[in-house]
């Protein structure tokens, strides 16, 4: 089986707690409603401090329990929790759904601790890098496909997303995305909208932004939302975007200001079947009323085109 999660958060404290002892929890199999994908980890240091969840917060008690076991000396363990299981309702999983939980420690005899900085590299370089884990040893390891082992688990560069217009919402929905585990890129060429003050810890592009998306090279794991409302940048950021097989295309604006929108790009050579993958207005519907609930309804867009499918 192969799994796939967001892993941002353990790879960043996994470096940050380098030289302490560890242990990885991550879920191997799920059963109908399981809370968390297959691939999802949990990472735990002695003292008991902590980062991601397997479970949305159901088995998590029993799971620390079972690292510090493992952090102790104790070996590997592969736990399943499921409502048919007295120990998963004490350890509170009423959701109806069915967990399996491997929980190894951060060293040779388990997941060595090299293997989180070879995977933070290859994401640098836009790389995935598949680890295999036999579970009846509880070793993981580097694979070159996914029948190299029993379990193997998939780290993918970080889904990007390109903003084009340093507005308010674009401060909003950045912050938004970070926190969704999400590269953020804003693109903008006027440099007194495009500052670190106004968009701390985001990179910032200040090219025209045709040149900025070609550059950027979106891909399926990309999305690019215009927000400037001013068409000489929008427009050539859209045809750029139109050009790749970004993930999800969104343009801020009323029905009326697309209805136009989709004019001009038709009469600047785009075909009408391409121009019906920009959603216009962004977004998905909850009234948004302020630039924060707008930048919310869009950051939901985004995860909607990125989960297509998945489930």
């Amino acid at each position: 089986m192969i799994g796939m999660a967001d892993h941002k958060r353990i790879l960043a404290a996994a470096l940050e707690w380098r030289g302490t002892k560890m242990a990885l929890a991550t879920v191997t199999q799920t059963w109908r409603s399981a809370p968390c994908p297959v691939g999802t980890h949990m990472l735990v240091r002695e003292g008991g401090d902590f980062v991601g969840s397997v479970s949305g917060g159901c088995v998590e008690g029993d799971i620390l329990t079972l690292a510090n076991e493992v952090i102790d000396g104790a070996p590997h363990a592969l736990r399943h929790y499921g409502v048919a299981n007295t120990q998963a309702w004490e350890a509170g999983l009423p959701c109806g759904g069915d967990i399996a939980v491997l929980v190894q420690p951060v060293s040779d005899a388990g997941f060595a601790a090299v293997l989180f900085e070879e995977i933070t590299q290859a994401q640098a370089a836009g790389q995935t890098l598949l680890i295999g884990t036999d579970l009846e040893s509880g070793l993981s390891r580097v694979v070159a496909d996914a029948g190299d082992a029993a379990f193997v688990n998939l780290y993918a560069p970080p889904k990007r997303l390109l903003i084009i217009g340093a507005v308010e919402i674009a401060a909003s929905l950045s912050s938004i995305a970070g926190q969704l585990g999400i590269s953020v890129t804003v693109i903008d060429p006027r440099a007194h909208f495009l500052t670190q003050a106004r968009f701390p810890g985001v990179a910032l592009d200040d090219r025209w932004p045709d040149v900025a998306v070609a550059a950027n090279a979106p891909d399926s794991r990309t999305a690019v939302v215009t927000l400037s409302h001013d068409p000489k940048i929008d427009d050539p950021a859209l045809i750029a975007a139109l050009a790749s097989p970004a993930a999800y295309i969104g343009a801020l604006g009323s029905r009326a200001s697309h209805s136009a929108r989709r004019v001009r790009l038709i009469d600047a050579g785009v075909d009408a079947a391409g121009f019906a993958r920009v959603e216009g207005p962004a977004g998905v519907s909850i009234n948004s009323v302020n630039a924060s609930e707008i930048a919310l309804s869009i950051a939901a867009a985004v995860v909607r085109s990125f989960n297509d499918g998945l489930r």
